[in-house]
């Protein structure tokens, strides 16, 4: 076998390489890039049903965004706003209902079981009090947005300018399974930045800093 058809073998060889592993460089993320990262949570909490359907403001619940770096998680006493009466969906409490007029008796409380879970976590009896003999057990939330511990972010300096929670966020409020659409990488932050600059934040004059002490302090 001469050069030339050794070469040409081997230029074979690395094309079709490059066919079969290209679709899985495609999806390569670089060491910090989050993106597509979408954990299953202890709680089945559905933003799609919250933010979406119900337009309940993501402010409502993550009301640290307003007045603080971070905008945490909810206590559970913010969930209870709700449900210590919402236990269950509309078809279930009716599906009981009309199970209770047919067995002529009195409708039993339908709790799923997602809600429940809040009630055991904070050690809740059948009539919403507290019994202490149930332990109260936090729950472990996996925190699916994380930035690197050498950048600075303040969630209040964006929402308080109106930068709304799906330019990073994405379209949480059709997620049922909070799912990280950016990458947050400084490319990312910086080109936003510019964009602002530039074109403005619902018709106002922006200027976003790209200066690098703006974030890494």
């Amino acid at each position: 076998m001469n050069r030339r058809a050794i070469t040409n073998l081997l230029l074979v060889g690395i094309g079709l390489s490059i066919l079969v592993l290209f679709p899985k460089l495609r999806g390569f993320h670089l060491p910090g890039n989050q993106k597509d990262y979408s954990p299953v949570q202890p709680i089945a909490f559905s933003h799609r049903l919250h933010a979406g359907e119900l337009s309940v403001p993501c402010i409502y619940c993550h009301y640290g965004a307003e007045r603080s770096r971070h905008a945490g998680v909810p206590p559970f006493s913010v969930c209870m706003n709700c449900h210590r009466f919402v236990t269950a969906t509309f078809g279930a409490v009716r599906a009981e209902d009309e199970l209770a007029q047919k067995e002529k008796r009195d409708p039993r409380r339908v709790v799923s079981p997602e809600i429940r879970k809040i009630y055991d976590a904070m050690g809740l009896d059948e009539s919403m009090k507290r019994d202490p003999s149930k332990p109260l057990t936090p729950v472990s939330w996996i925190k699916v947005h994380n930035l690197p511990d050498f950048v600075y972010f303040d969630h209040r300096r964006h929402v308080n300018v109106g930068v709304e929670c799906q330019r990073c966020h994405g379209p949480v409020e059709t997620m049922e399974r909070v799912t990280q659409v950016q990458d947050l990488s400084m490319g990312f932050c910086v080109n936003c930045h510019r964009d602002v600059t530039k074109n403005g934040l619902h018709d106002q004059s922006v200027n976003a800093s790209i200066d690098c002490g703006g974030c890494h302090y």
